[in-house]
């Protein structure tokens, strides 16, 4: 068996086991996978498709021929989703939370991993940061019983399998991680190990419904922003702008996400609550002074417009204090979203809620003759 270690362009080391069985390791394959910049993938797969939402390939009895950066966690849109019209990702507004970076999925049956073995010529993955070219490692470890090094931090041993365990009711299980340059996909340094069916492994980074929900928040889609506004094209000084939403144009959306194989499942909601508004300058006030806009029990925000309203503060607004000379004010507008989850057995709770944000020109003009 032959180490190869090498630096990705984050300086972090990454090591390879790499054999031909009865030849010399490949060189040419080693030059691929540092090309591929720590991204190691099955040949024959896709490395660029993102595979979210059914993940890489599977048959009918769930074995993976995908590599892995392709989850086989599914999703869907029970409810919303951004429908016909422009969406865009939500922001979190916590600045140190982030969906999960790596996590354990069930990927071959016993057959299916020896046939994976015999019409690939061994060459695939058995972590996100490892892969094995040639059958030896493959019959070695599976089949044969050989204990192999995993890749955590303690490089903890591995036991053999005996006849990729066929006879046995369960699966092989593979780390999985959405970004192999991902620091963090490294705390998953387990190569593929076996778990009994209906059991989900009492390990670091195992799938959970949270950890579902967590993902499934990375794939809403919400509506784009567009606010309406009275007067529409120019705003006047010490004139309000007016602000609002009709209702309906906001409504929740539903993210399910499932793993096959495990009866995990978990639905991430987002809620819109409020629109906040930013003049886009120091000069101007808004309305409320906050400048955040609490949605009404019909789903609308402010009030619209309405002919003898111009002298009136509005309940959602702004009013600007001093012209623009050129160049316009970049009036931003956020919707924030409240964003719960429920999921197996019952569990559920809150993550921390979303934003999405758009920019659009404010031109002020200043009318002398008016007085108010």
């Amino acid at each position: 068996m032959a180490d190869v270690d090498g630096r990705n362009e984050a300086g972090r080391v990454l090591t390879m086991r790499l054999i031909r069985k009865g030849t010399a390791t490949s060189i040419a394959a080693v030059g691929i996978l540092f090309l591929a910049q720590n991204t190691a993938f099955a040949w024959g797969d896709d490395p660029g498709g993102e595979g979210s939402h059914t993940g890489g390939n599977s048959d009918s009895q769930g074995n993976v021929s995908a590599s892995a950066t392709h989850s086989q966690i599914r999703i869907s849109y029970p409810k919303g989703g951004g429908g016909s019209g422009k969406t865009g990702d939500l922001s979190t507004i916590d600045p140190n939370w982030k969906p999960p970076a790596c996590w354990y999925e069930p990927v071959f049956t016993p057959e299916g991993l020896k046939n994976f073995v015999k019409s690939s010529g061994g060459d695939g993955d058995v972590g996100i940061h490892q892969s094995w070219f040639g059958t030896g490692l493959w019959t070695d470890h599976y089949r044969d019983g050989k204990p192999e090094d995993n890749m955590d931090d303690a490089w903890t041993s591995a036991p053999g399998y005996k006849n990729y365990n066929q006879g046995k009711k369960g699966y092989f299980w593979r780390s999985v991680a959405p970004d192999a340059s991902d620091p963090d996909s490294w705390q998953c340094g387990r190569i593929m190990f076996w778990q009994p069916a209906g059991q989900v492994p009492k390990i670091p980074h195992a799938p959970t419904p949270k950890m579902l929900a967590e993902y499934a928040y990375n794939k809403v889609k919400v509506p784009e922003t567009k606010i309406e506004l009275k007067p529409q094209t120019k705003s006047t000084v010490n004139l309000p702008t007016w602000v609002w939403l009709d209702k309906g144009t906001f409504k929740d959306v539903v993210v399910r996400a499932e793993l096959p194989n495990t009866g995990l499942w978990a639905e991430t909601t987002a809620k819109p609550v409020s629109l906040h508004l930013d003049p886009g300058t120091d000069d101007a006030d808004t309305f409320p002074a906050s400048g955040t806009c609490d949605f009404n029990q019909d789903g609308s925000i402010g009030t619209p417009y309405k002919a003898g309203d111009a002298s009136q503060n509005p309940p959602c607004g702004i009013n600007y204090l001093h012209a623009t000379d050129g160049n316009p004010y970049q009036l931003k507008a956020s919707i924030t979203w409240k964003i719960t989850w429920n999921g197996t057995g019952g569990a559920g709770g809150d993550l921390p809620d979303g934003t999405f944000q758009t920019t659009q020109d404010m031109n002020v003009q200043e009318i002398q003759t008016i007085n108010r």
